[in-house]
């Protein structure tokens, strides 16, 4: 059965991300990299594994620049050469090195891996927490905008994770390894790293609090660009009948132009942190060789001892350089990778917005299944309004019998569609009371309720598959004679039939390779096969011919004999026989009666006969 949405729902704010604000503070995003652990921790296993790759690569790495010192001192050896012990520090150096290649190889695989696995699962829980959504929440915001959170979005997570995490844990190893090795050769060099380090974190943390709101502006205009183009998409036949192609393409480009900017703007000032910070490490690297130059030049000519605090060989200050390079490297790339975890932080955080929507509201612990329908619907004195500032529908009040027909016509924005979303619950009335057999809905349960409704609606859903399999979408443990039976109803077996596949043939996305008449037969034969109690029938017919139109109106009857049928059209001709018709305006009903009855009366029905079919 096909559940409908009714999107842009009347006085409902379309792009609730305008007033939102795009600054993550460091509360926030201390919360989300919580989150992110979590996700982190329920692969521990996999990650302890990485923890040990990271540290014995990076130890690897860092064993490397001692055999080098080793080497030069064998070489700078005052007694001669020492080819044995050069021989052999190049070995070691070598070997350290290769096998530091390999850990990280492994190391980079493994993560790789474990980004995978999160972000499968962060994805499937956005996916199911949409498909738990209130239908709200997809009545405010834009279809592409959702889309880009699942793909962009997590693919920028998935980016940080399995890159940029490697990279901080190696930075932090190597960082305290290169520390602790360079303490051990000469403790006066490091005084160097005393000055250039903080003004280093300084800059980096100033910059950082400048940037990271530019990503989460950025991650928000990306967003409303998708959400643009796909409403753009799904109406190019219409965009191309009006000739607005210019003036949609002009639209276009402001919203590509600002979200260009969005993006050029947190690549800017971000990348601006990567030089910076390099610069200042060169600075401290040029001291560290200046300084280590001076000390090993009062070693040489006797002022310094072997031994003594500002003693140093020549193997000493090229360990010590090497050391500071793979100190001060870090914390550079540290720099320039930080521009990518604010923007994975902004993503992540739309990311988590969705998740931690309030799912529909549960039902009531005492709520009942709706069993035995017998189909008696009433409105009584129902109010509602999409929001406090406009009431959509007014004290509104209705009865419908059971195995009676009910058509609901008006014009546009009257609030007919609005009446179905109350039956169906996907919103609750402000005040007044909707029952189903004399029991309040708000105390069914909301799966017993829908299913016993079958929908009908002007926008046909189908689904990439078989024509067979979007017919047995209306109940799956149908047979297949019930399926070519319903077909036949709705009149599309014979065309189904001719078809190369048959009932075999695949529906690309929506059923675009077939005509929209043909969508509509599919649905009217999907709701023929359900087996509900109650029937909504929403502009059903509108997408067929007047030819096919009463083809298909007697099995329409058919489908709706003996069910309670709730009928919103906009072509009379198709509800003269209902058993009543309600005319809704401004939402209140000003007219109700049976066909007969209204026309004799004269009024608003009676004239809107008239002007379609005189």
């Amino acid at each position: 059965m096909t559940k409908g949405v009714i999107r842009n729902a009347p006085g409902v704010n379309q792009n609730p991300n305008k007033h939102q604000s795009n600054k993550i503070d460091r509360k926030t995003a201390g919360h989300i990299l919580l989150r992110l652990g979590k996700y982190v921790l329920q692969y521990w296993p996999l990650f302890l594994l990485a923890i040990v790759l990271t540290l014995c690569s990076n130890q690897l790495s860092l064993m490397g620049p001692r055999f080098s010192g080793e080497a030069i001192d064998a070489i700078a050896d005052p007694a001669g050469v020492n080819f044995e012990l050069v021989g052999e520090s190049v070995v070691k150096m070598l070997i350290c090195y290769i096998a530091s290649a390999l850990f990280s190889y492994l190391l980079a695989v493994l993560m790789i891996q474990i980004s995978q696995k999160i972000v499968y699962t962060m994805r499937k829980q956005l996916f199911e927490k949409l498909t738990r959504l209130p239908v709200n929440y997809f009545d405010t915001h834009a279809t592409g905008d959702i889309i880009s959170r699942i793909s962009y979005d997590i693919d920028t997570v998935n980016s940080s994770l399995s890159h940029d995490l490697v990279q901080v844990m190696t930075s932090l190893y190597t960082v305290i390894g290169s520390l602790i090795f360079m303490w051990q050769i000469s403790k006066p060099l490091i005084a160097v790293f005393a000055i250039t380090v903080p003004v280093s974190v300084l800059f980096t943390r100033y910059r950082s609090k400048k940037v990271r709101p530019l990503y989460s502006r950025r991650s928000q205009k990306l967003g409303e660009l998708n959400g643009y183009a796909e409403e753009m998409l799904s109406g190019c036949r219409t965009i191309s009948a009006y000739d607005r192609q210019e003036e949609i393409g002009s639209r276009f480009d402001r919203r590509n132009e600002e979200a260009m900017d969005a993006y050029y703007n947190a690549e800017y000032y971000g990348a601006i942190m990567g030089p910076t910070v390099n610069f200042i490490n060169n600075f401290s690297i040029s001291l560290v060789m200046i300084f280590g130059g001076i000390l090993y030049l009062y070693s040489q000519n006797g002022t310094a001892l072997p031994g003594t605090l500002f003693f140093i060989t020549l193997g000493g200050v090229a360990q010590f350089v090497q050391y500071s390079r793979k100190f001060a490297g870090p914390i550079n790339e540290f720099a320039n990778i930080i521009h990518e975890f604010q923007s994975a932080f902004s993503a992540a955080e739309r990311v988590f917005r969705i998740i931690d929507e309030a799912p529909e509201k549960a039902d009531l612990p005492e709520a009942e299944a709706l069993s035995d329908v017998k189909g008696r619907v009433e409105l009584d004195h129902v109010t509602f309004g999409y929001t406090p500032e406009k009431t959509i529908l007014k004290d509104l009040s209705v009865v419908a019998e059971p195995g009676k027909t009910v058509a609901i016509v008006g014009p546009t924005g009257a609030g007919k569609t609005t009446i179905i979303n109350l039956l169906m619950r996907f919103y609750d009335a402000d005040s007044g009371s909707i029952t189903i057999d004399g029991k309040e809905i708000c105390r069914l349960k909301r799966d017993s309720l829908r299913r016993a409704y079958t929908m009908v609606l002007q926008d046909t859903w189908l689904f990439h598959g078989s024509i067979y399999d979007n017919i047995l979408y209306g109940r799956e443990d149908a047979t297949p004679e019930e399926v070519y039976a319903a077909a036949r109803a709705a009149r599309i077996d014979s065309y189904i039939r001719h078809l190369p596949a048959g009932y075999e043939t695949i529906l690309s996305d929506e059923g675009v390779n077939i005509s929209k008449g043909q969508r509509q037969l599919i649905t009217i034969a999907r709701a023929m096969l359900a087996d509900s109690e109650m029937l909504i029938l929403d502009e059903a017919t509108s997408n067929v011919d007047s030819r096919t139109e009463i083809k298909i109106q007697a099995a329409m009857n058919e489908l709706m004999a003996g069910r309670t049928c709730f009928v919103i059209a906009h072509r009379l001709s198709t509800i003269q026989n209902a058993d009543l018709i309600l005319v809704l305006q401004n939402g209140e009903i000003t007219e109700q009666g049976s066909h007969e009855e209204l026309i004799r009366k004269g009024g608003f029905y009676s004239t809107l006969y008239q002007s379609q079919f005189h």
